[in-house]
Order: structure tokens, then sequence, then C-alpha cells
């Protein structure tokens, strides 16, 4: 087991499957050193969306909910980057994540919501998980889905 895996089991934190395609994508790409990993919704170790997190931050979901669902997908990118690299120790740095947010209009707390993502990340990979970051509104999501995030990673 890595150092990266020892230290989420003792978050409690076992990766799950990576989740398949459900379209005309890989869910990661290798270019050089870089590992691009497509968006991942807020799946549980299940595989399958809750119903807790479907729908819209300002609506039916709370900011606290979101920040929740937010790093369930963070998990689902460390599954996804394992799958490519085989040993999380590879990694070097997480460069970029990017949030989609399924909000309402008028919903303007969208960076505190993806800070569920962000800090898993610095959390599991100490400074190599400080990034940058997007994160937009969205008008839906797949699923109906409240967070979806995507990442590239330096790798080994």
């Amino acid at each position: 087991m890595s150092a990266v895996e020892k230290k989420l089991d003792g978050m409690g934190i076992t990766l799950p499957t990576p989740a398949a395609p459900v379209a005309n994508y890989v869910p990661f790409v290798r270019t050089g050193n870089l590992i691009v990993i497509s968006g991942q919704l807020c799946l549980g170790m299940d595989g399958k969306l809750a119903d807790a997190h479907k729908g819209k931050l300002g609506a039916e979901i709370t900011p606290e909910v979101g920040q929740q669902a937010a790093r369930l997908c963070a998990i689902n990118l460390l599954a996804q980057l394992k799958a490519a690299v085989g040993d999380l120790d590879r990694v070097v740095r997480c460069v970029r994540l990017g949030g989609f947010i399924n909000a309402v209009p008028t919903f303007a707390g969208l960076a505190p919501v993806m800070n569920g993502a962000s800090d898993l990340m610095v959390e599991a990979l100490g400074d190599k998980g400080r990034h940058a970051r997007s994160t937009v509104g969205v008008a839906e999501l797949p699923l109906d889905a409240c967070v979806e995030v995507e990442g590239m990673f330096e790798v080994q």
C-alpha cells in the first residue's frame, strides 16, 4: 500500500473502483508526465449517485452537502489516478482542478463548495495537493449530480 493510500486509510477513505465512461471518452489521458482525468461525479463507494447529491445548489442542495459531494468527486479523481499510474506515490503534484457546480443562477457560494475537493487533495497529498483551480456554476450536470470535478496531475 502506498504512503498516500495509507494516509487515505487513516482518514477513513478507501478508493472505489473507478467509474467507467458512459459516453465516447476515456477516463484519463496521459501525455508525457501529465495525467488529465475526465470529470468525476459525486458517486459513492457503490458506484451510484445518492439522491442526496442530486439537484441544484441554492435550491434542494445545501452548501454543506455540496462540499461533501465535491469531496466524493475528489476521491473518485484519486481512484482514476491510481488506475492511470498504479501507485499514488508517483504523484509529483496536483496541477489543476476544475469544478462544475449545478446551481441556481443566483447561487454565489461556488468557491466554498469546491473547497470540498481542494481540501481533500491537500489532506491526501500534502503540499503536492496544492493546485490551480477554476470553479463554475452550470445549469445542469449528468444524472442531475450537484457537483463534477476534473483534474490534471503531474506524475513520475
